[in-house]
């Protein structure tokens, strides 16, 4: 009965509005904290690594900017198939806060992944290589989710059709997580998944682990806030909205 009472509670604007006003600071102190951390300690701690120099530096951006795309996709699908399914507003609105957020890491994923590739692979891109082409394809996911979602008058219809491929786009995720399994390609296997014996030491795992949690924190104050604003644009004629816009005018 409680879980139920919590998870109505986040079903509603007013709450999640004021949930998120509480927590986003605190999210955004500590991704803040936790990548001066991680700058430091990649930049400065680690050591070169024996074959790539000091370019492999560039993981410390590249592996976070690429787990953040794929974990703000699940989330945006996620959040979709239960305002799909339910009919939950709130859900719609944390979907579209969460697309272009995850949009921005992916393409960043890739652009780094392009500039790290040059000295080591001799080229910025790879037709052939299954997790390059998986990845664009999670970025033309995210841009199609916008684009079919804005091309329709109405909001409400354009939440539920612009679910369907959020949801359909789902089976891409295992794809790029296993791309580097399941065909053979200039992309590096798993690294730091292995967790029974990591390809990389612990004064190079530590940074990154950090600037993971740190690029994690960060998503998770930037979709809060653009949450805060898709809640107001669609509770603007709502009585709580006027109050609250007459509290911040007084």
């Amino acid at each position: 009965m409680r879980f139920m009472r919590w998870f109505h509670q986040l079903a509603s604007p007013p709450y999640c509005y004021r949930l998120a006003t509480v927590l986003a600071p605190w999210l955004g102190a500590a991704a803040l904290v936790l990548l001066a951390a991680g700058t430091y300690g990649g930049l400065v701690l680690a050591p070169p690594d024996y074959l790539q120099g000091d370019g492999f530096r560039i993981i410390y951006v590249h592996v976070p900017s690429a787990y953040i795309g794929l974990m703000a996709y699940m989330l945006m699908a996620t959040a979709a198939a239960c305002g799909f399914i339910w009919r939950i507003k709130l859900a719609h609105a944390v979907a579209v806060s969460a697309a272009p957020v995850g949009a921005s890491f992916t393409f960043l994923a890739l652009v780094t992944g392009a500039v790290w590739g040059k000295p080591m692979w001799g080229t910025y891109w790879q037709w052939a290589d299954a997790r390059l082409v998986s990845e664009l394809v999670l970025l033309f996911l995210y841009l199609g989710y916008m684009l079919l979602r804005s091309s329709f008058d109405d909001r409400d219809k354009g939440d539920r059709v612009s679910a369907i491929l959020a949801v359909v786009g789902v089976v891409n995720v295992p794809i790029i997580h296993y791309s580097v399994e399941w065909w053979s390609t200039l992309h590096q296997g798993a690294t730091i998944s292995k967790l029974d014996a990591p390809s990389i030491t612990m004064d190079m795992l530590a940074p990154l682990l950090t600037m993971i949690a740190a690029f994690t924190l960060g998503f998770g104050w930037l979709v809060l806030r653009r949450l805060q604003a898709e809640i107001l644009e669609r509770e603007r004629r709502t009585r709580w909205v006027e109050q609250l816009a007459a509290d911040h005018g007084a």
